[in-house]
């Protein structure tokens, strides 16, 4: 049994200002002083010594987050890029509210959030599916890597989302938000066939 435990990055000023990061990983995508507090919070509560190793998003918000999360423990850390975050192509940098007013119906009203429909408008953008395609082919690959080992990764929105569709795939793909800012998702791995979500979106307060 592999257990992974994905946690979303600290707060950066692209979250405040409620833009589609993407794989834009210049400072504007960086932890936020509220970010670092964040991560820092997280490590003070989240004792991570039971765990074998971290394996992060390459993007350096994820990086920021697992170096603030593993000062005390010093576990190995690896860098995987199937833990980035969705590219939205076109949109990556541009803020929701203009996006949402140029393409109100590429918006789920409900967590005002893209639909995967939105690649019609931003054809060099991923899809959903790919991102699943992804996450699924590092989770697979993880378990027979590092079979019977505990998993820190961390990552990005979009991707944790993308685990958890993954493992319940629901019938529809907005029927999951993205998780919080240095929230906690638990899945299990048992085999290529057997997976579990123990737990989504958990904030350690």
């Amino acid at each position: 049994m592999t257990e992974f435990f994905l946690i979303r990055h600290g707060q950066t000023k692209a979250n405040v200002l409620k833009m589609k990061q993407g794989n834009i990983n210049t400072e504007i995508t960086y932890l936020t002083k509220k970010g670092q507090q964040q991560a820092q919070n997280l490590a003070e509560r989240f004792d991570i010594s039971f765990a074998d190793r971290i394996i992060c998003s390459p993007l350096k918000r994820a990086q920021q987050t697992a170096e603030i999360l593993n000062q005390k423990y010093q576990l190995p850390i690896t860098l995987d890029n199937r833990l980035r975050e969705i590219s939205y192509g076109e949109w990556d940098g541009q803020k929701n509210a203009d996006l949402r007013k140029l393409h109100p119906n590429a918006y789920n009203e409900y967590w005002n959030d893209a639909l995967p429909t939105y690649k019609q408008y931003a054809p060099h953008g991923e899809s959903f599916e790919d991102v699943i395609d992804r996450v699924s082919d590092f989770l697979e690959e993880s378990i027979k890597k590092y079979p019977d080992e505990k998993l820190i990764c961390v990552t990005h929105g979009f991707t944790v989302k993308a685990a958890a569709l993954a493992v319940v795939q629901p019938k529809s793909m907005m029927s999951i938000p993205e998780p919080r800012n240095t929230s906690i998702t638990k899945v299990i791995g048992l085999s290529k066939e057997e997976w579990y979500l123990e737990f989504y979106n958990q904030l350690l307060n």
